[in-house]
This record gives C-alpha cells, sequence and structure tokens, in this order.
C-alpha cells in the first residue's frame, strides 16, 4: 500500500487522468485517461522508480463461485493456479463470489480444470454490468440455513437415541442413519473440497474436517461426527450471512444513482435511456427531486444540489453553468442540464463503489497473519494426530480404537477452522457495517489501524448531520425596523423560494407572509421582490457585500 500511495503521488493533480485501480494482489493498476495524458502518466511512475508493463485487456473471463466465502478459500484457488504458465492475472471478489481471469484460451481451460479439482464449480459470467449488481446471491434460506438446521436437528435426534437406549440395535441403526443423513445433509461441499485437498497432497480446514468425520463415523462415534460436520456447516452459514450483508452495503451504494437518464437527441427530442447507453459528451436532464444519473458539468439552469451521500457536505451546493455535479447526487431546486463527462462505469460513484469492492478482497494484517500460521499449524495437528493413533497403544496402553478416537478429538478440537474464519468475517463485517452506514473504509489494513486513533476532524459533516438547515438563531441589526417586521420580510421572500436555506427561515419564523411582487431568485446569491412598493432583498453577505 505505500508503493501504491507513491504511485498516487507521482500522479495527483496530472491533468487528463479520469480514475486510478490498482490491484496490489497482482501488481497491476488500471489507468483510464486521455490519449495525451497517459504517455505523461507512464513517465511519471518511471520517474518514481517503478517499472509499468502494459496487460493486454483481451482474454479476461469472469466466473461465479458460489462456494468461495472467504479469504482462506481464495488463498485455495491461488495454490491450485500457483505457478501455471499463461495466466497473466487473477482477480478476487469475494462479495460477489467471482473471480477474473486473464488467460488465453487452452490456458483458461486449465486453469477451469484445476479450480474444479480444488473443489469448486466456475460459473462464466457475462462481461456486462457491475460485478456489484451482476447476479442474486444463491445463498437462500432452503440452500444454507435451511440445511444446516436440518442437519443440526438430525444430529441431535441421533445424539438423543444413542444417550436413551446405549445398547438396542434397531435404534442403533436408526441413530446411525440420522447421523448419515445429517452428514450428506450439511457436509457435501466440505467432503468435496476435503477430497479434493487430500488428492493433491494437501492439509486444509477442510481435509481435516472430513478425516475427522469419517474416523469418527468409522469407529462408531456417528453422533459425534454428525454434530461436528452440522456445527460447521453452520459456522459456514454465519459467514455466507456475512459476506450476503456486506454484498447488501454495496447494492445501497448503487441504488445512489438512477438506472435511467433523460438525454436530449439530435432532433432535440428527449428521450429516457439507460445511464449504460449514455456516452461522454451527451446531455442529460435532471429534474427537481431527481438523482444525478451521471457525473457532468452544469450547461444549463441553476439549482442547489445536496452532495452529502457522495462528498460529505453538511449544506446543498448552489450549482450554475460551469460547475461540477457528480451521480448519486440529489438535484433540489430546479431543472438542470448537464453534460456528460464520464460513462457510468466510470463514474465518481462507480469508483466509490469499486473501492468498496477492492477493499473487501484485501487482506488485514491479522488475517495474513493467521493464512500464514494457518499454513504450518494445520500440518503440524494433522501429524499430531497421526501420532496419538499410532504412539498411544505404545505409551500410553490405550486400545488402538481408544487411540483413533483420541486422535480424531484432537483433529476437531485442534482444528484452526474458527481462527482462519474469524478474521476475513470480521473484517468484512466491518467494511460492511460502515458502508451501510455511509462509511466507506478502504480496506482492512485501514479498519485495524484505526484502533490508533486518538482524535477525529471532520471537513464535511454531511454523513453525521442531517443535511438539513434549521433557523436556530435571529439576530436583527439596526435597521429602523422592529425584530416582528424584520421577519415577515424574511419569511415573506424566503417562502417563494425552493432553495433549502430559504426554507429553513420560513419554517423557523412564525410571522406571517405578505404579497411579494416581482419576485427574483438569484442563484448563489438570495433572493429579492418588492413588498408594499419598496424592494427588499434577502441575500447572503457576498450579494449584501457587492450592493455595498
Amino acid at each position: 500500500a505505500s508503493e501504491e500511495s507513491e504511485i498516487r503521488r507521482a500522479l495527483e493533480g496530472m491533468a487528463g487522468i479520469r480514475s486510478l485501480r490498482f490491484n496490489l494482489g497482482d501488481r497491476e493498476l488500471a489507468i483510464a485517461a486521455d490519449d495525451h495524458a497517459l504517455p505523461q502518466a507512464l513517465e511519471a511512475i518511471r520517474k518514481a522508480g517503478f517499472k509499468p508493463e502494459p496487460l493486454g485487456a483481451k482474454n479476461v473471463q469472469r466466473f461465479r463461485i458460489a462456494n468461495m466465502d472467504c479469504a482462506s478459500e481464495e488463498s485455495e484457488i491461488r495454490r491450485a493456479l500457483d505457478g501455471m504458465a499463461g495466466i497473466r492475472s487473477l482477480q478476487f471478489n469475494l462479495g460477489e463470489r467471482e473471480l477474473a481471469i486473464a488467460a488465453d484460451d487452452p490456458v483458461l481451460q486449465q486453469a477451469l480444470d484445476a479450480i474444479r479439482k480444488a473443489g469448486f464449480k466456475p460459473e462464466p459470467l457475462g462481461d456486462t454490468g457491475s460485478s456489484a449488481a451482476a447476479v442474486a446471491s444463491p445463498t437462500g434460506f432452503w440452500t444454507t440455513w435451511g440445511k444446516s438446521l436440518g442437519a443440526l436437528g438430525l444430529a441431535v435426534a441421533a445424539e438423543g437415541l444413542a444417550f436413551a437406549f446405549p445398547d438396542s440395535v434397531p435404534v442403533k441403526a436408526l441413530g446411525m442413519a440420522l447421523a448419515a443423513a445429517a452428514i450428506a445433509l450439511s457436509g457435501f461441499s466440505v467432503y468435496g473440497k476435503g477430497l479434493a485437498a487430500l488428492r493433491q497432497g494437501r492439509l486444509n480446514i477442510n481435509a481435516l474436517m472430513t478425516v475427522a468425520v469419517t474416523g469418527a463415523f468409522l469407529i462408531g462415534q456417528w453422533p459425534e461426527a454428525a454434530m461436528v460436520m452440522a456445527l460447521y456447516a453452520i459456522a459456514e452459514a454465519i459467514e455466507a450471512r456475512a459476506v450476503d450483508r456486506a454484498r447488501g452495503a454495496i447494492k445501497s451504494l448503487l441504488a445512489l444513482a438512477p438506472e435511467q437518464a433523460e438525454v436530449r437527441q439530435d432532433d432535440g427530442n428527449w428521450v429516457r435511456m439507460g445511464v449504460k447507453e449514455v456516452t461522454v459528451g451527451m446531455t442529460v436532464r435532471i429534474r427537481p427531486g431527481e438523482r444525478v444519473p451521471l457525473d457532468g458539468i452544469v450547461s444549463l439552469g441553476q439549482s442547489a444540489i445536496d452532495q452529502s451521500p457522495v462528498t460529505g457536505e453538511s449544506l446543498p451546493v448552489d450549482k450554475s453553468p460551469g460547475d461540477e455535479v457528480f451521480a448519486g447526487t440529489i438535484n433540489q431546486a430546479a431543472a438542470l442540464e448537464i453534460r456528460v463527462t464520464a460513462p457510468a462505469s466510470d463514474s465518481t460513484l462507480a469508483r466509490i463503489i469499486h473501492a468498496v469492492e477492492q477493499a473487501q478482497s484485501s487482506r488485514a494484517p491479522t488475517q495474513r497473519f493467521v493464512d500464514r500460521f494457518a499454513a504450518v499449524y494445520t500440518p503440524a495437528v494433522f501429524v499430531l494426530a497421526v501420532a496419538v493413533a499410532l504412539l498411544a497403544p505404545w505409551l500410553m496402553g490405550l486400545t488402538w480404537m481408544q487411540a483413533a478416537y483420541k486422535a480424531l478429538v484432537l483433529l476437531v478440537i485442534a482444528c484452526p477452522c474458527a481462527l482462519v474464519i474469524s478474521t476475513p468475517v470480521t473484517v468484512v463485517s466491518g467494511l460492511a457495517a460502515g458502508a451501510r452506514r455511509g462509511i466507506l473504509i478502504k480496506g482492512g489494513v485501514y479498519l485495524e489501524e484505526a484502533r490508533k486513533i486518538k482524535a477525529v476532524a471532520l471537513d464535511k459533516t454531511g454523513t453525521i448531520t442531517e443535511g438539513k438547515p434549521k433557523l436556530v438563531a435571529f439576530e436583527p441589526v439596526d435597521t429602523g425596523l422592529g425584530q416582528q417586521a424584520l421577519e415577515g420580510l424574511a419569511k415573506s421572500l424566503a417562502a417563494r423560494s425552493d432553495h433549502p436555506v430559504s426554507k429553513a427561515i420560513a419554517d423557523g419564523v412564525s410571522s406571517a407572509t405578505q404579497e411579494v411582487d416581482e419576485f427574483q431568485a438569484v442563484a448563489g446569491r438570495g433572493v429579492q421582490g418588492v413588498i408594499d412598493g419598496h424592494t427588499y432583498v434577502l441575500a447572503n453577505h457576498r450579494w449584501i457585500e457587492e450592493r455595498g
């Protein structure tokens, strides 16, 4: 991340660069820039001590992997593809369970075969649409919680029968059937990934669970085998739920921008069309109360824009021709026409969403440590369990069955699944909780660093305030008029305006209104009108000073 910051500083303020997207995992940088700016950007990167090499964007295909929920499973896929020649890059999006592979077709097929051998099922996705809105989650009630809770019920029933009727052969057979059903219901994916790992000589969490549950069942401890697998399935369902909540937070960001825009055609007519079809340079009309669909520059009209969803501005910002507006913000006062400056995929809001997706894929320091620890710890536990099974009969006088049972107990108890799963789930849950509250955190690294914060300074308060101004004080100056008369004049003028500050004044003053003639609103300044033959101005200090 420190090197990413160096590159950002090298390119900071450079005209013509629209966006930068970093993928630290694959050491890649995507630059959206004008043709004249790209060579300048590459030269600046070289001067900063880096060596950018162009990558072809062709032959990049996206796949959905339904049973890829956490960083440990991402690591398994990376290991399965490690060292495979011809793969240019891998881009993971855990929030959407997606993987983008840049490789030629023959190599791509080999990569997909390797992923399937590792126990995963990649499904191809189309190239259109944002990944955050691509496919609905498959983790419905019956496919996750339904199976997990059903397996738990069967495991409890098997435990109860074994406890109540320990010597009954028919009941024992029924209990074994219930336990087998519980394992089949909850452990199908675990067995698939576990057997794939064992075939490849890898000892991961799924391999340990597969060996432990199978061994326990074979030595007659079938209730325990069923209960362990059911509880493990529930833990995975909780993890999947955390990922789904993170996905929901991203979709709430997507909902900030409308899906359609009103676009002026060559013949002058206005037609509503999807924002993805709108190109740079087109003119879009935004009515009062509507959200801005795309980034652009105001070409016609004057209005106030509520920018708090994107920039955190505490009050609406006055916009006039030449001012910039952002997708996802809200037009409040009057109709505007804007000239589009960025496609929907590269708007400020889209870049924010991409940053959140990348943040969920990044690995926090604690997570990286836990993964390194588990890589050593997991095989060590397996070796220790084998030693207990083989040496306990000689050293402790146990029977072979007792030694095997203790070895399996050791495998289950010492399995690091809770340790490995807890860290990415915690990070994703933290990022999602922040996103739901309008707080975008760039990754687990920064989430962990937040514990060192001693004080917080805010330059924009729109994310912690209502964004709706209220009149809290009225201080008359010496004008020769009483306060009640001043309040009446102010309310009469303010009541005619749609500006948020005018509304606050009109709502905060209780005096009666008077008839206003020749009313006029001046954007960024205030309003004026004629009351009882006299011209009055309700304005900010800039206009008052300009008028002397």
